[in-house]
């Protein structure tokens, strides 16, 4: 057996757990710098419209493992559709620079900040908040998020997102949004 394939699997496996990782540190553990950082950041952050409506949602949404054993959908931020690797372990939204520009986000690139520690190193980055975002009947507002405007291959759907759905479970090869 070739030993790349499932070298290349655990390296990608890797890289997008030591995205993640730094994302959900809890906020109790942030000194007062890192406070004051991310308030100096927030008064800069791109957004894509003032929404304050509640989150909505009617019916589950139910999604199919692809082959390379990740779930995939397809979120609408915006008004623009982009297809994202569901991150259940990533505490906020990643947003390639690409998918961000898509939906009309865009930032000063001396606003560009250490926002994570990735396996790879030091993640640069943008904090902001995302007006709405809508996965089939799953809406919610006002959701934090990152654009990464480089190394980031696809965007990621975390729990800034996910946490808004009632239940989140996997069943054999899908996994159900239920309301």
């Amino acid at each position: 057996m070739d030993m790349r394939i499932p070298l290349a699997g655990v390296l990608v496996a890797g890289g997008l757990v030591g995205l993640a990782w730094p994302l959900f540190a809890p906020e109790p553990g942030r000194t007062e710098a890192d406070a004051a950082q991310a308030e100096t950041l927030d008064t800069a952050l791109p957004v894509i419209a003032n929404n304050t409506e509640p989150a909505t949602w009617s019916e589950d949404v139910t999604l199919t493992r692809e082959g390379d054993g990740h779930f995939y959908a397809d979120v609408t931020i915006g008004g623009t559709t982009s297809r994202m690797l569901v991150d259940t372990g990533a505490s906020v939204i990643a947003l390639t620079g690409s998918d961000a520009v898509a939906m009309g986000l865009h930032w000063n690139p001396n606003d560009v900040a250490p926002v994570a520690q990735g396996a790879s190193g030091t993640v640069y980055g943008v904090n902001t908040t995302l007006a709405n975002v809508r996965l089939g009947n799953f809406e919610a507002t006002n959701v934090p998020a990152m654009i990464i405007p480089e190394g980031l291959p696809i965007s990621l759907l975390g729990q800034s997102f996910l946490s808004t759905i009632r239940s989140t479970r996997i069943e054999g090869e899908q996994m159900v949004l239920e309301n």
